[in-house]
Formats: structure tokens, sequence, C-alpha cells
């Protein structure tokens, strides 16, 4: 992704996300000056495109990572924007966390699992799909391991 193009998409979003309702009367405030983060789902471009259309839907409104993925990162919070990106790595929708939890991979809802917006959006799904897609990268998946789990809204999109 260019700069340019994330630039872009940040500079429409925030104007009309309406970040800043009071902007006339305070100016800039902190939501508005730095541009938040942006990230794919997934590990392809076709998995990025896949759970992208579930957010633009409105089908998937949560998602989960690996703790341990997390090194040094500090985890999302309630009220953090994010710009997620499409297979092409181009900015599409700013979206705002609503929630975020940790806890071991077993202890994992089927509310939360139906919020993914995944495949037949049952808990068992959600299970073996995560399962895999950790396991893939290197991870040893047991009950108690730990995983990050977030909601989020749409903000805006074009």
């Amino acid at each position: 992704m260019s700069d340019a193009a994330l630039e872009a998409f940040w500079a429409d979003a925030k104007v009309r996300a309406n970040l800043n309702r009071l902007r006339v009367y305070t100016g800039p405030n902190a939501s508005e000056a730095l541009c938040p983060p942006a990230w794919a789902f997934g590990d392809s471009a076709d998995m990025a495109d896949e759970l992208l259309a579930l957010v633009l839907d409105g089908r998937k409104t949560a998602t989960a990572s690996a703790l341990a993925d997390y090194d040094d990162e500090e985890l999302p919070s309630i009220g953090s924007l994010s710009i997620i990106n499409d297979g092409a790595d181009m900015p599409r929708v700013l979206v705002q966390t609503t929630d975020v939890r940790t806890m071991p991979f077993a202890e994992v809802s089927a509310e939360h699992a139906r919020l993914e917006g995944e495949g037949d959006l049952s808990l068992d799904h959600w299970r073996q799909a995560h399962r895999d897609f950790f396991t893939e990268f290197g991870h040893e998946v047991t009950d108690e391991f730990e995983v990050v789990l977030e909601q989020f809204k749409v903000i805006w999109k074009p």
C-alpha cells in the first residue's frame, strides 16, 4: 500500500466520519491527528478480501488473534480506530474497537463465534477454523491457549 493511498483514505475518513464534531470550537483533537494503524485480515489476499466483504456487509463485527503474536505491541483498546485493508493492501473501511478481551481458547463463546460472521456461524466452525489458522503459524493450540477477542463497529466506508 502506498502512503499516499492511506493518507488520502484517512483524510477523507476523518471528515466524513465526523470524528471531531466540535472542531470549529475546539480545534483538532487526538482522534483526528494521527492516522490509525492499517491492516488486513488473514494470511492471504483472498482471505483478506473474503473477511473484509463480511465486514462491509455488516456480518463481521468481531475478530480473534493469538495473544502470543502481540510480542511487545499494545493490545487494541476500546475506542481505538483501525483501517482495514483489502487483499491488494488498499484501505477500505474505518472501524472502532468496542470491546477487547483475552481468554483461553476453550472459553470463547458461541456469541463471539457468531459475531465473527464466518462459515456457519457456529462455535464448532470457529474453533476448527481458528485452531487451523493459529497452528499454521506455529502455535500449539490447547484449551488454555490465550486469544485476544476484539469487537468493532464500522465508522466509515467509502
